[in-house]
């Protein structure tokens, strides 16, 4: 078990790297309007694919068909209840800030990607659990779909001129999947039975997050052509990966 704790581990923290250099992109090319629909496509399409023709499929598998689905159902609606529990806005003071509109962009970076990574941790470790390769193949999915999403959430907040702010919050949402991945392995450890259903409950956060997150936000940028041609982008990722990656 100590192997298997330091290897979902290691493998979460993957994402605080691919997190840093979304955010140096964003600083790189912030009015790259085109890549920005692009890789909000590519990170909506690739969590899709994993989320649905490997983690489903999993459970499907081990747990039969109204648990998995239960538990996918279950895991979007615990997403959906925290997207009212936890606030974005007035959580440092705003007194004499003259931008607010990027304030509340900058609160939504950080406790969004929070939000997004714990699960993706989650769903990683008990993906790996279930199979050694089945988490190295949705590990790299996360972490090459943490690059475009991290890119796409910190534009909005670069014209506040504050990389510090911007490489922390990279850092605090990185980190978060790692702490998802360990909630993931203890929870297995104490009800290792609950494993497929957890995969799938990690599935279900992960699809709501790519519709209820990714879709408006491809609509505020426009070139929805650009945003279909990133999910179509994310699918030979997805198939070149499951052949490098075999069960």
């Amino acid at each position: 078990m100590s192997t298997t704790y330091v290897a979902v581990i290691l493998l979460a923290s993957l994402s605080c790297l691919t997190t840093c250099i979304g955010v140096a992109l964003a600083v790189r090319f912030q009015n790259s309007i085109k890549g920005i629909a692009v890789g909000i496509g590519f990170s909506a399409g690739i969590m899709l694919l994993i989320s649905c023709f490997e983690l489903v499929p999993e459970s499907l598998a081990q747990a039969g068909v109204f648990p998995t689905f239960t538990a996918t159902a279950g895991g979007i609606a615990f997403i959906w209840v925290l997207h009212f529990i936890i606030p974005h806005t007035h959580l440092v003071e705003e007194k004499g800030m003259t931008n607010i509109p990027a304030l509340r962009a900058a609160y939504l970076v950080v406790f969004g990607l929070i939000l997004h990574d714990v699960p993706e941790g989650f769903a990683m470790a008990n993906s790996y659990i279930a199979s050694p390769s089945l988490g190295f193949l949705v590990a790299l999915a996360i972490a090459l779909h943490n690059i475009p999403e991290e890119f796409a959430m910190a534009v909005p907040v670069v014209p506040l001129k504050k990389p510090f702010f911007l490489y922390g919050a990279a850092v605090l949402s990185g980190l978060a999947e790692p702490v998802g991945a360990v909630i993931g392995l203890v929870t297995v450890g104490i009800f290792p039975l609950l494993n497929p259903l957890l995969m799938s409950f990690a599935a279900g956060a992960m699809i709501f997050v790519s519709i209820h997150e990714f879709l408006p936000m491809a609509r505020r940028y426009g070139h929805p052509w650009l945003f279909t041609m990133g999910m179509t982008i994310s699918l030979p990722v997805y198939l070149a990966l499951a052949i490098l990656i075999p069960e």
